[in-house]
């Protein structure tokens, strides 16, 4: 952090030009037009990001990065954190806005969202929220969307001063954001079932994928053109004579021929796909051109012309042999039975035919039979083979709205990261959350302000700032005194553990991710429990210090792993840090658990700023506190509880790192964002042996030899020195805690972060 009078840390706009670069290539390169599409759309909000920051009309690193724009509103941000100066209440009218405003017959243009919202102010509109309050047929799809429920809710309670004060809140925005929610047909039922996607998305997204390009060119050349090549040929083979083709013409060949060509224009005004008829030096074109010189005059046919149609003929019969021949039918036979298989796009139809059947806004308990084989009337409607078995790649998208429990989805891959597994999880903890309202209006609206609230991207804060809290915004303040005194503590915390345990289980290699983090974060305080989750910190805002849960974090995981192979291999004192201070904080930080990361890293605090120098001490701070597992496995006992499981998840670690060592990413960028992954999954390898006995961990470093000598060269070569560095740890040896530099000999420690050349990268290379 700079010292005072020091200079102002600033955020670089480096990240933002090179983000920029990399979508306006993609939107010009890539071969899929619905990935241009996508990338278009990040290269409009990243020219946004950028103009903001050079005409500083956003100010990067602040809670409140737009002028005049309270902190509880929602903000289109972009990947990084970056703040784009779009409100994503705001924007141009829904279709249900429209719908409203030809019903309430408004005339006056340029004012239509204040119109609708104080529309829902009048007797009128207040009683259509509190039938949709009674009912539960609405959406909240940013949290902006529910205010003036919760207003029409504090009104029928008699709670006017709150509903008022809520309403100077947000009366200021009126013209610009959407405080009204979005109208449906059926209420969201609570469960404690999760799904990835609704019925409705995942049909919005199948109508909405396009078809293959390169499957329907092939299609249509293998049912249109093809065809049609074969009888230009057929029709040159029937002049054939003494081995040379335009000898003699059979009786009405003439007809024939110009009927074929007079096809060809009619066809190809219909079918445009495939342009390779059109090609001039494409057999298919040339045999069309010497027909239509056949027609007019065969005498004008030059000798040089017969023998380049002889040419033709002769390789059309080598490659497909003669017409009416075996190999020829066969072959065609083959291509028709692969141009009648259905595209994806008729089987998408027939799969959005079906999930139509279902609620739009839930999921689906059993997708066997949206899975089931084409019907008869399906066929006849779709134009599909009746049997026709779905492929897999479809299968899966329409898994993706199965309705279970967070294991199922787990178990299936349906949620297949920790990511994933965030996104899901506050559909559980927001009902959770919401049993604290005894009004079971009050309880799905809270639910739904709280799933949509947890839909908000995080803005890039600096100062050790934090994000915006969910009782920050002003309707959700106005009912936080409606609170019932009840203890919804246990059911927290068994989803707590349930959540921690299945992370670790499920993902063993991936470090919780700090979207995921949020609801465990959420699910501590509703459980009443006191313990410090650390967030991953990004290396290119740090500012040096780490706040006090660190420190608490840390003492967490000296309590529990001292005088293990974990403290050993990465060469720590977990005595020393218990013996640190938590009451010397400054600010909200720990200068002393700060200084000591610095001095882990064998950086220091130098002048000048690094990202890579930041990146090792912040590995450094995530291995003193083991990133929230020591304080998950602590508080819930996971030692325990998972002691048959240790030494498998030990070997699915170091399996997933073989895989990653022997993938090698064309930039460098990739390699080592690839290796700092690997080097984390290592560290949570280290922390899981450490709880094992002498003797199993034996066992664990002999399966690890074995199944690297299974593995490619380039994995053996970058793995064998942390291996025997792991090894030599285990018989109490010493090594060298840097990461980076000109190897001086094996084994090696295994870091992710260093300020000069990765030493296992040379090895990648080689």
């Amino acid at each position: 952090m700079p010292e005072d009078g020091g200079p102002k840390l600033r955020v670089n706009a480096g990240y933002v030009v090179h983000q920029l670069q990399r979508a306006t290539s993609t939107a010009t390169e890539h071969p899929d037009p619905e990935a241009r599409e996508r990338a278009l759309n990040k290269v409009r909000k990243w020219v946004q990001v950028f103009q903001a920051m050079l005409d500083g009309t956003i100010s990067v690193g602040s809670r409140t990065p737009i002028e005049g724009i309270p902190s509880w509103v929602t903000l289109e941000v972009a990947q990084g954190g970056f703040a784009t100066g779009n409100l994503l209440a705001a924007g141009p009218l829904q279709a249900h806005e429209l719908d409203l405003l030809a019903r309430i017959d408004h005339t006056e243009a340029g004012h239509e969202r204040a119109i609708l919202n104080v529309y829902y102010l009048s007797d009128a509109g207040r009683s259509e929220l509190r039938d949709m309050l009674r009912s539960g047929c609405y959406h909240v799809n940013v949290p902006e969307e529910g205010a003036l429920l919760v207003f029409a809710w504090l009104l029928s309670k008699g709670m006017q001063e709150q509903a008022y004060a809520l309403l100077d809140s947000i009366a200021p925005f009126f013209d610009r954001l959407r405080f009204y929610p979005v109208p449906c047909t059926s209420p969201a039922i609570p469960s404690f079932t999760v799904r990835r996607f609704t019925v409705g998305e995942i049909v919005c997204a199948l109508k909405a994928s396009g078809g293959n390009d390169r499957v329907e060119q092939m299609v249509e050349t293998l049912k249109i053109w093809q065809p049609l090549y074969d009888r230009a040929a057929r029709l040159f083979l029937e002049t054939v004579q003494d081995g040379w083709p335009c000898q003699t013409y059979p009786a009405g060949w003439q007809l024939r021929a110009r009927a074929l060509l007079d096809e060809y224009q009619a066809l190809r005004k219909l079918h445009r796909l495939c342009s390779k008829p059109d090609r001039p030096k494409e057999n298919f074109a040339r045999l069309r051109g010497y027909m239509n010189a056949c027609i007019e005059d065969p005498a004008k046919l030059t000798g040089r012309d017969v023998g380049m149609i002889r040419k033709i003929l002769f390789g059309y019969v080598a490659r497909y042999g003669a017409p009416e021949s075996e190999k020829f039918e066969k072959l065609r036979a083959g291509q028709s039975r692969i141009a009648s298989l259905p595209t994806n796009h008729q089987l998408n139809e027939v799969l959005c035919h079906r999930l139509q059947r279902f609620p739009q806004d839930s999921g689906i308990g059993d997708v066997e039979p949206v899975a089931s084989p084409v019907s008869a009337g399906e066929s006849l409607q779709f134009h599909v083979p009746a049997g026709y078995n779905m492929p897999p790649s479809l299968l899966r998208k329409v898994r993706r709205c199965w309705e279970g429990s967070i294991e199922q989805l787990v178990e299936k891959g349906i949620i297949p990261t920790g990511e994933t597994l965030a996104i899901v999880l506050p559909q559980i903890t927001s009902q959770i959350q919401a049993a604290a309202f005894a009004d079971a209006d009050l309880r799905r609206l809270y639910t739904s302000l709280y799933t949509a609230f947890r839909r908000r991207r995080s803005l890039l804060l600096l100062d050790l700032q934090h994000q915006v809290r969910l009782h920050e915004l002003p309707w959700v303040a106005a009912i936080s005194g409606c609170k019932k005194d009840v203890d919804a503590s246990q059911q927290a915390r068994q989803m707590l553990e349930q959540v921690s345990r299945l992370a670790i289980v499920s993902f063993p290699h991936r470090i919780l991710p700090n979207k995921l983090l949020q609801e465990i974060r959420a699910l501590v305080a509703s459980a009443g429990l006191s313990i410090p989750i650390v967030d991953e910190v990004a290396a290119d805002i740090f500012v040096g210090v780490f706040s006090l849960k660190f420190l608490q974090a840390a003492q967490i995981a000296a309590h529990l792993l001292r005088n293990t192979l974990y403290e050993r291999y990465f060469d720590l004192s977990y005595d020393r840090i218990l013996r640190m201070n938590p009451l010397t904080e400054i600010g909200g930080a720990s200068p002393e658990f700060s200084a000591l990361c610095a001095e882990l890293s064998g950086v220091g605090y130098k002048p000048g700023w690094s990202v890579a120098r930041n990146g090792m001490i912040i590995e450094q701070a995530q291995i003193v506190t083991t990133h929230n597992l020591a304080t998950l496995f602590t508080a819930f006992e996971l030692r325990v509880a998972l002691a048959s499981q240790l030494r498998t998840l030990a070997e699915r670690c170091f399996c997933w790192i073989c895989r990653q060592r022997g993938i090698k990413s064309p930039s460098r960028k990739g390699n080592l964002r690839s290796l700092t992954k690997s080097a984390y999954a290592w560290r949570q390898m280290v922390f899981l042996l450490s709880f094992l006995n002498d003797d199993e961990v034996s066992a664990f470093l002999s399966w690890a030899h074995q199944h690297l000598e299974r593995e490619k060269p380039v994995v053996r070569r970058q793995l064998l020195p942390a291996l025997a560095g792991l090894e030599l740890i285990v018989r109490r040896g010493q090594l060298s805690l840097t990461a980076g530099g000109t190897p001086a000999g094996e084994p090696r420690r295994f870091l992710g972060w260093t300020t000069d050349r990765h030493w296992m990268l040379d090895r990648l290379d080689s």
